[in-house]
Formats: C-alpha cells, sequence, structure tokens
C-alpha cells in the first residue's frame, strides 16, 4: 500500500522518536535511582564523619545509651567486627508504615574512650522512589509534549514546503498532450522544485511538438493518399468490367480487397485525426433509438452473410447530447464490430436501458481488456479490419465524458456505453 511522501517522513521520525522515548525513560529512571542512592550513601558517610567528630567529647557509655534510646535510624551498637565503612540495601520493617520498606544502611567501626563499637544508620528509600517516580513521570510528559510539538511543527511546515509540489503534480495530473492548454507551473523558493518544474516545462513541449507534427503529419498523409487510392480504386473498377480470365479476375479482386482495405484504413486515420483537432465540436440533443433504428435494415443483411441475427431491446427512449457525425460513426463501428467477431450462426443483441447502450455477440472466451482499446490492435489476426474500430470507439466517448466498458458473460461479448 503505498504512502504520501509527507507521511512517510513523518512516520518514520515518529518511529524513531518513540524508540527514543522507550529507551530513554528506563534509562532515566535508573540514572536518577542511582544518582539518588549514591547522595544518600553520601548522606550517611557525612552522618558518620559528624558523629566521630563528635564522640571525642567526652561520649560516655550513659551517653550512648541515651543516644540510641532517642535515635531510630542511628545507632551505637557493640563492635560487630567492621573493619571499614559498608553501606548495603535492604528490606526492615517499618513500624510506623508496619511493612518492610527498603533502606539504606551503613555498618562503621568507631572507638569511643578507646572501646571499639560499631555506628549504624539506616534512611527510608521510599521517598526517593516516589520522587524518582515523579521526576520520570514529569521527564515523560515533557518528552511527550516536545515530541508532539515537534511532529506537528513539521507536519504544517512540510505541507508549506511540499504544496508546490502537490500543485506540480495535481497539473500534470491533469495535463493532456492532445490539447492546447499547457500546465502553468508557479515558481518556489526551493531550487529542486524549480529545476523540477523547469525539466517538465521542456519535456511537455517537446512531446507537445512531437505530438503536433506526427498529428499534422498523419492527416496531411491521409489527405494526400486520398487521390491516389481513388484513381487506383477508379482503375480496378475499369479492369473488372473488361473481359479478364480467371486467373486474371482472381489479381485484380484481389487488388480491389485491398485497395478497400487501404481506403477504410485511411478514412479511419483521417477521422481519428479530425477528432484529435476537434473538428467536431458541435452537439445537439437526439433520440439514440432513431440512430439504431436508422441503420438497421443495412446492418442485418450484412449480418446475414454470418447467419447471424440481431435482436433489439429497448426499454425506453433514450435522449443524449453529443455531436450527430461521431454519435453515427460510433453505431456503426459498433454494429461491424458485432458483425465482424461474431460466430457464425451467431446473434447480436442490442439493448438500450436506463442510461446505457449494450451491444453483445456470441464468442467463446474473453479479449485481453489492456490491449482492447489500442489504435492497430486486433482481435482476430486473421481479421480484415485494420484495428482502428474500437480506438474510435474509445476515443469518441472520451472527448464525450462517456463511459465504456468490455465485458464476458454467458458467452457473450458485451460492449456498454453509459451517456
Amino acid at each position: 500500500m503505498s504512502k504520501k511522501l509527507l507521511h512517510k517522513t513523518t512516520s518514520s521520525f515518529l518511529a524513531f522518536a518513540i524508540v527514543i522515548l522507550l529507551v530513554s525513560a528506563p534509562v532515566f529512571y535508573y540514572i536518577s535511582q542511582w544518582l539518588y542512592i549514591y547522595e544518600t550513601d553520601e548522606v550517611l558517610h557525612f552522618h558518620k564523619g559528624a558523629f566521630v567528630k563528635e564522640s571525642y567529647k567526652n561520649f560516655t557509655e550513659e551517653d550512648i545509651k541515651a543516644w540510641n534510646r532517642y535515635n531510630h535510624n542511628v545507632m551505637i551498637v557493640p563492635d560487630m567486627g567492621k573493619t571499614k565503612d559498608s553501606i548495603f540495601g535492604k528490606m526492615l520493617y517499618d513500624s510506623i508504615a508496619k511493612e518492610e520498606e527498603p533502606f539504606r544502611v551503613i555498618y562503621a567501626p568507631v572507638t569511643i574512650n578507646g572501646k571499639k563499637y560499631t555506628y549504624t544508620e539506616k534512611i527510608n528509600l521510599v521517598e526517593m522512589e516516589g520522587m524518582v517516580m515523579n521526576i520520570a513521570i514529569m521527564f515523560l510528559c515533557i518528552i511527550i509534549i516536545l515530541l508532539i510539538g515537534i511532529i506537528w511543527i513539521s507536519k504544517r511546515s512540510a505541507a508549506k514546503i511540499w504544496r508546490p509540489f502537490y500543485n506540480t503534480l495535481g497539473q500534470i495530473h491533469d495535463f493532456e498532450i492532445d490539447k492546447n492548454k499547457s500546465p502553468n507551473f508557479a515558481s518556489t523558493e526551493i531550487d529542486e522544485f524549480n529545476q523540477l518544474n523547469n525539466s517538465l516545462e521542456q519535456l511537455i513541449e517537446k512531446n507537445t511538438v512531437i505530438y503536433k507534427n506526427q498529428r499534422e503529419f498523419v492527416e496531411n498523409a491521409a489527405h494526400e493518399l486520398q487521390t491516389p487510392l481513388a484513381l487506383f480504386q477508379t482503375k480496378i473498377d475499369s479492369l473488372l468490367q473488361l473481359e479478364l480470365n480467371e486467373e486474371q479476375s482472381s489479381i485484380i479482386s484481389s487488388l480491389n480487397n485491398d485497395v478497400s482495405r487501404l481506403n477504410r484504413l485511411n478514412k479511419n486515420l483521417l477521422l481519428l485525426s479530425k477528432i484529435d483537432n476537434e473538428n467536431y465540436l458541435e452537439k445537439s440533443t437526439f433520440v439514440l433509438n432513431d440512430y439504431i433504428e436508422k441503420h438497421l435494415d443495412f446492418f442485418t443483411e450484412q449480418a446475414e452473410a454470418k447467419n447471424s441475427s440481431i435482436t433489439t431491446e429497448f426499454s425506453t427512449a433514450l435522449s443524449i447530447t453529443g455531436n450527430p457525425a461521431l454519435t453515427e460513426v460510433l453505431i456503426n463501428n459498433l454494429f461491424l464490430n458485432a458483425i465482424r467477431h461474431n460466430e457464425k450462426n451467431g446473434k447480436i443483441i442490442i439493448r438500450i436501458q436506463d442510461n446505457q447502450l449494450i451491444f453483445s455477440n456470441t464468442g467463446q472466451t474473453p479479449l485481453a481488456i489492456e490491449k482492447l482499446f489500442n489504435r492497430f490492435s486486433k482481435i482476430n489476426p486473421s481479421s480484415q479490419g485494420n484495428g482502428l474500430g474500437l480506438a474510435i470507439i474509445k476515443k469518441i466517448t472520451e472527448i464525450n465524458q462517456w463511459e465504456i466498458e468490455y465485458a464476458f458473460d454467458n458467452q457473450l461479448h458485451s460492449f456498454s456505453i453509459t451517456f
């Protein structure tokens, strides 16, 4: 599934920010906890040093007992064999909280009046945990707010920065080379976008010139071919009037067929060229049923050559707006396509329903949709057609903004046009 470039960059940044947040939060918590414990140990050492300093002032055993009586967290106990200061983390019962809580406890050897004792002091770490947790939550809130702000600012600024690109993209999407209107790219403050616009302008200008030259060449060639083809056809008709033997008649008939195909091809190319040059802009409103019935007798005779039957199913009178000449070409090509690619003893069904015209004819296998409406693309390579019939149908529907669809169902090829 494709994503917009802006969303792609923002999502990558957001993913990176989330990873950093998930990693930094516990790291920050444990570092804060370690620092607090370190500071607590420093306080324990400081208190022990202060006590040693005071103990030189004639501290007696009675003073020690009095000290222990009124100091629950700092105790002077008989020598426990400690040779140096030792600090441990312990879970001890707290009579006030009535549960075990974490403490830091120091055991330090001291000498009072020449007698060895052990100095013990404990500090509750519950307050530390609460403080560290509050700091961690505050840190998370700040980081989250910072991330939201950065992402919001990034999206707003990126949307503004990329607006010329999307404007260019929209104009390229709407650009049609067969129209005279070229895209007008706005100047931007970003060098890369200006380079892109300049490159696109040069590419469009170059291809438009090539397209116009090709279109003019086809139109001029088709016009120039009309006269020699007409003369050629006239001379062949004259030869057909002469008394010829069987072999000569066969050759002349074959030439006549080839010239007829060339005439049809030339007329179709000229028609496509005129459509491209917008020579059929006049439109009027008419009933489509009348156009079909007008040509029905002629194409019924054509279908009889293949023993095909033509059936009409008109559920309504369909009134449309379009160019009459092109509409007549559209109907003729749909008729010819249905007859030419039908099977022997097959059937052709013409339906008008709601806002649709549907031509159906019998067949065995579905057609390749991806090449169906391409110019010079033949459904059957051995066909006598020139591969322009469906291309002309497609072009006529496009300029009138109609929709044409192909379907194959129940051994029937169906071309439906929605008006």
